[in-house]
């Protein structure tokens, strides 16, 4: 993890394998990170209060909503320009077989109207746990606790970002993680 910059702007990007991924990023980072999600969970009563309090920025897809896509690129472009560290899960939502999911292009478009360095990164040992989608969300009784590993790869510079780029990263650190 100690590729991730101690100060400045930068944008996370990891596979998401289960509903506590931001948790557990959360945790094993020494930075707090904002964190870019999907509205209608950033929206759920318990829950918008903490995420507000922790400066998360909802988005939504453009056709879903213009107003809200709109206002979240707002709000990541004044997040990075003040130096914040955000998260993404660029794959749009769980993974459903356990693999990597192509990554979303808004981490392009998010480097390229702010130019900051952004970060690969791979969660492992998450499948098959309570918090997962195999075997079905919360079916898992018996995989409650897993072993976690969190990794982070070389910062990649804003003009060498790509989805398909960042994608070969995440797969590799999520293939080297032992």
């Amino acid at each position: 993890l100690e590729a991730i910059p101690e100060e400045g702007a930068a944008v996370l990007v990891c596979n998401h394998v289960t509903t506590v991924d931001a948790l557990i990023l959360a945790g094993a980072v020494q930075r707090p990170i904002r964190f870019i999600m999907y509205k209608p969970i950033y929206d759920i009563p318990v829950l918008h209060f903490v995420l507000r309090a922790g400066g998360a920025i909802p988005i939504q897809g453009e056709r879903e909503d213009a107003g809200v896509h709109d206002e979240a690129f707002n709000a990541i472009r004044a997040g990075l320009q003040a130096g914040d560290l955000l998260a993404i899960f660029p794959e749009g939502a769980l993974t459903r077989d356990g693999e990597v999911a192509q990554f979303r292009k808004g981490i392009e478009r998010i480097v390229s109207e702010t130019p900051v360095p952004v970060v690969p990164m791979a969660l492992k040992g998450l499948w098959g746990s309570f918090f997962s989608h195999s075997g079905g969300l919360f079916r898992n009784p018996s995989r409650v606790w897993s072993r976690v590993k969190v990794c982070a790869g070389k910062p990649v510079p804003a003009d060498g970002v790509s989805a398909a780029g960042l994608w070969q990263a995440v797969s590799q650190l999520r293939r080297d993680a032992a």
